[in-house]
Parts: structure tokens; C-alpha cells; sequence
């Protein structure tokens, strides 16, 4: 279940999220981001739902695709 947005670390703001998704279209990047403890990590699908976190272990990995749909 994703965190709600006001628990969200600092880090996944707005900016940070549409730069994910724009470097995602304009390259072979795959950005996702950690709920959780604000890291960034690759290879994650953009529609990607609580993967689990390679840094805190928190199932709250989530593709930028699916954030946008959530600050949208």
C-alpha cells in the first residue's frame, strides 16, 4: 500500500518526478523512487507498485508513471 503523499520523503517532490518521467521519454532510463527513504532507483517498469526498496526495505518502490498519476 502506498504511503500517503504527505509521508512521502522529502526528496520525491513534483520537479523530481517530472524530471524522472522526462528523462525516462527522452532516453533508456527506467527512474523509480522509494516512498520511503527517497531513493532512486533504475530499471523500474513506470507503472511499478511496491517494489521493495534495495536501500530501507520497504515494499514502497514505485515507477514514475505512477507517481504521476498520484501528483496529477
Amino acid at each position: 500500500m502506498m504511503l500517503p503523499r504527505a509521508k512521502w520523503h522529502k526528496s520525491v517532490t513534483e520537479e523530481t518526478i517530472l524530471g524522472a518521467v522526462a528523462r525516462r521519454r527522452s532516453s533508456l532510463e527506467d527512474p523509480g523512487f522509494c516512498l520511503a527513504c527517497g531513493l532512486e532507483h533504475g530499471g523500474i517498469e513506470p507503472d511499478a507498485r511496491g517494489y521493495e526498496c534495495e536501500g530501507c526495505g520497504e515494499p514502497q518502490v514505485y515507477g514514475d508513471e505512477e507517481l504521476l498519476m498520484e501528483i496529477a
